[in-house]
């Protein structure tokens, strides 16, 4: 599920944003308008419209999990008692669950096509989770 402001906002970028043309969302997504505002989300400033709609939405629906990289997106979600789960955790739950071969090849991926970091310490750690130590330890650069 997700709210449609964030259906909206990956719309826009995927329209926008060298990293993200051509993507589109996913069709096995509900689109969900939470019906209100969790507590105090609405004075959080740190929050945009977005995270506020997608926490409300989870805080609703009693999810199990919700999709959050973002250090204040996770710190409402603690304080609303909600799990969160960022995309290197989908990416250890996708390739545990035999949806991808291996995890190294998707983070190289998101480093030169996407542009994100990571730190070399994580990278090492994220790839000893899902038994890759060595095989993808160099990510190729853009620069």
């Amino acid at each position: 599920m997700a709210p449609p402001s964030v259906a909206g906002e990956f719309r826009r970028l995927a329209g926008l944003d060298k990293r993200f043309l051509g993507l589109v969302f996913p069709p096995f997504i509900q689109i969900i308008a939470p019906a209100n505002v969790a507590p105090g989300l609405s004075e959080n400033q740190k929050l945009h419209a977005g995270e506020i709609d997608a926490l409300s939405l989870a805080a609703a629906q009693m999810a199990d999990a919700v999709l959050m990289d973002e250090t204040a997106g996770r710190a409402a979600a603690a304080g609303l008692g909600l799990q969160c789960i960022g995309i290197l955790g989908i990416l250890i739950q996708a390739k545990n669950n035999g949806l991808i071969l291996a995890v190294g090849p998707e983070l190289n991926e998101l480093e030169s096509k996407a542009g994100f970091w990571m730190a070399p310490s994580l990278r090492r750690r994220i790839l000893d989770l899902v038994n890759e130590q060595n095989e993808f330890e160099n990510p190729p650069h853009p620069f």
